[in-house]
């Protein structure tokens, strides 16, 4: 049984795939941990992909 956070380990991004980390990104308060089973991708491979689109995934103070 594969898990919702690997399910697309080693397959080519879709244009979908960098569309929905764009959008996922541009909402500060999501940690990078929920893209990551969102998009079925390992982190490693989201910041990878994030710094290779100039996309990114730094999070907004989180302090009150």
């Amino acid at each position: 049984m594969t898990t919702l956070s690997t399910r697309n380990i080693g397959k080519a991004w879709t244009k979908e795939d960098i569309s929905q980390l764009k959008e996922l990104a541009k909402e500060k308060r999501v940690p990078l941990r929920i893209i990551c089973l969102k998009l079925g991708r390992s982190p490693n491979g989201v910041r990878a992909k994030a710094s290779e689109k100039g996309i990114s995934l730094r999070r907004t103070n989180q302090s009150p």
